[in-house]
């Protein structure tokens, strides 16, 4: 009897054990700790994984890129351009200044210089001199012209009104 109740103690035992246990952990237990766990876990993890894990990737990254770049642009990206600049601009502005534009305002500045000097010493100095030289040359001419005619009529010409009036007139065109 006790063997029978043994057995059946235990056959009751096992079998409402393992139903009630594989219901209750599968059923109950299961579902409660996997909503808990993964509700748990995937807000622990999305929050620990975005506040972070980001919040360090990005300071990290932030933090290599910028002073990487900046190091680089600064170094090497300036550098380049400066020196290809400089030496670019350099090349092309001196040789553009030296030939093209010098040889522009030499050419502007010589033909103007010229076709200017050329037609005021034509017109304005040629002429200033020719009637300079024609005033003086007048001079000398009206001077002689009357020096001869009053040597010749010294006597009957000198004291007269003619005579004076001669006389003024070749001092003051001397004079002018």
């Amino acid at each position: 009897m006790l063997t029978c109740l043994l057995t059946c103690l235990l056959t009751y035992l096992l079998t409402y054990l393992l139903t009630y246990l594989l219901t209750y952990l599968l059923t109950y237990l299961l579902t409660y700790l996997l909503t808990c766990l993964l509700t748990y876990l995937l807000t622990y993890l999305l929050t620990y994984l975005l506040i972070c894990l980001l919040a360090c990737l990005l300071t990290y990254l932030l933090a290599y890129y910028l002073t990487y770049l900046l190091t680089y642009l600064l170094t090497c990206l300036l550098t380049c351009l400066i020196t290809y600049l400089l030496a670019y601009l350099f090349a092309y502005l001196l040789t553009y200044l030296l030939t093209y534009l010098f040889t522009c305002l030499l050419t502007c500045l010589l033909t103007y210089l010229l076709s200017y000097l050329l037609t005021y010493l034509l017109t304005y100095l040629l002429a200033y001199l020719l009637t300079c030289l024609l005033t003086n040359w007048s001079r000398v001419l009206l001077e002689k012209l009357t020096v001869s005619q009053l040597v010749k009529k010294f006597p009957a010409f000198y004291g007269t009104r003619r005579f004076i009036t001669a006389l003024t007139i070749t001092r003051h065109l001397s004079l002018s």
